[in-house]
């Protein structure tokens, strides 16, 4: 290609692209946080193309997927350059493969792996994190990831219950191949990287993808390694009461049956029932007034209501409504110390209704959360979001309709609960058992499915004995 014709294709290349595409691109290009703008991104792709030829454009409208501007503006097709690029690939391999998973990730999926590594990154890293690859630019940055060091990427994958993408990260790690972007076999051998944590220290963190039976009939299993620690590195859990157990049952159904699952484990139980929105909120302030609530080992919440995807409603169909991250950033290390460094278990049970508009919606922000019951102690070594178990479980309201309703998730979990305890059971594995209640029942009854949600950052084993 000659001069003359580089410099225009470089401009139609440009101009045709959006800015997420041109950012990408300077991805690609291995530019982190430069001005991505149409103008910058002419003058570094005149400098790339004077150092890697012709073919690094063609290969950059693959991974971009743009084949229009191959056919318009490069003269071939998908087919060709794939052909003729097959053993000339410019672009780093370890580029590629994020820029790759990047298209993969579900918006649900990024949340998730933004939540994992809320610690690890700032506030400010994280609202500026728009996609996968804004996370990894960022953890380039603090060298936590690079060509050479994956270990934490693959493990937050499998974290978030994206077997499918982790093994390709395996597979890049496997890699022979010692060119730029690839792991040799000396390096395979290193110490692996630690992966980034809410502590920035060994734990285990794990997150159970939601059950999409709907689409496919394959249980999602909770992936978890065998713990390199020692098994005594476990949650103390041996004081009588273990903890406050606050269940908040806006519904009428089942709050019994967790109380009296609950009154077994050894927890000081609080039932209360039929709760609005602005009650459901003066209870759980009142749990934390109550010094006593917070001196046990750890502490449960339970919570049983109408709701939308991020708002439970309380018995306020159509009035205020209390975001989910609000309940559990009222119990988190630095707004309640004296929680700090143990575990915090959720489990909620909520019951699809169509959405209201925002205008009747009143929203319970963090300042009419806050809680002025506990202490200052502890507030500068635990990390905010460490030590928490969600568990978040939602069908249609409809059942509701039915008489004598039960759900099947809190029957599963209080049944593995009770197995959990005579057998001593780690946490995560008696939860596995209620993933497989829950993909059975909607096997059995597809037009009534139930879907669930868990991530938890605990530091330690945790068995309810």
């Amino acid at each position: 290609m000659a001069l003359s014709d580089q410099l225009q294709a470089i401009n139609q290349t440009a101009e045709a692209l959006s800015s997420c595409e041109r950012r990408r691109l300077f991805y690609l290009c291995e530019m982190l946080d430069t001005d991505t703008s149409e103008a910058c991104m002419k003058d570094m792709l005149k400098v790339l193309c004077d150092e890697r030829g012709n073919l690094f454009l063609t290969e950059l409208m693959l991974q971009l997927k743009r084949f229009d501007i191959l056919r318009k503006v490069y003269k071939t097709n998908r087919d060709e350059a794939e052909k003729t690029l097959k053993d000339k690939q410019v672009l780093p391999r370890f580029r590629v493969l994020m820029a790759n998973i990047n298209d993969d990730m579900a918006n649900e999926d990024l949340n998730r792996v933004k939540f994992l590594l809320s610690s690890t990154l700032s506030h400010e890293q994280m609202e500026k994190a728009k996609s996968f690859l804004d996370v990894i630019i960022e953890l380039e940055k603090l060298d936590i990831v690079s060509p050479e060091r994956v270990d934490c990427i693959e493990e937050c994958l499998r974290n978030i219950g994206r077997v499918d993408l982790a093994k390709k990260v395996t597979a890049y790690k496997m890699s022979d191949v010692t060119s730029e972007g690839h792991l040799s076999e000396q390096q395979m051998h290193r110490a692996p990287c630690p992966v980034p944590t809410p502590n920035s220290s060994p734990q285990q963190t794990r997150q159970a993808q939601p059950l999409h039976i709907a689409t496919e009939n394959v249980p999602l299993p909770i992936y978890r390694e065998q713990n390199c620690q020692s098994q005594l590195d476990c949650y103390k859990f041996n004081t009588n009461p273990r903890g406050v157990c606050v269940i908040i049952d806006c519904v009428g159904n089942d709050g019994d049956m967790l109380e009296h699952t609950f009154k077994n484990l050894h927890f000081n139980v609080i039932l209360y029932k039929l709760l609005s929105v602005d009650e459901t909120i003066l209870a759980l302030r009142g749990i934390l007034r109550q010094r006593e609530n917070l001196e046990g080992d750890g502490f449960v919440c339970c919570i049983i209501s109408r709701g939308t995807a991020n708002y439970l409603l309380g018995t306020d169909l159509y009035a205020a409504d209390l975001h989910l991250d609000n309940v559990r950033s009222l119990f988190t290390a630095d707004v309640c110390p004296m929680l700090a460094g143990k575990p915090k278990l959720f489990f909620i049970q909520r019951y699809n209704v169509s959405e209201f508009t925002q205008s009747a919606r009143t929203e319970h922000r963090d300042e009419y959360l806050e809680t002025d019951g506990c202490d200052e102690r502890s507030r500068c070594v635990i990390p905010t979001d460490a030590d928490v178990f969600w568990s978040h479980c939602w069908t249609d309201d409809c059942q509701l309709e039915q008489g004598h309703h039960r759900s099947i998730y809190l029957k599963a979990l209080t049944d593995a609960l009770h197995k959990g305890q005579k057998r001593k059971t780690h946490l995560v594995d008696v939860h596995t058992e209620v993933n497989g209640a829950i993909y059975e029942h909607n096997k059995r009854n597809p037009g009534a499915k139930y879907n669930m949600d868990l991530k938890y950052t605990l530091r330690k084993n945790l068995y309810l004995q």
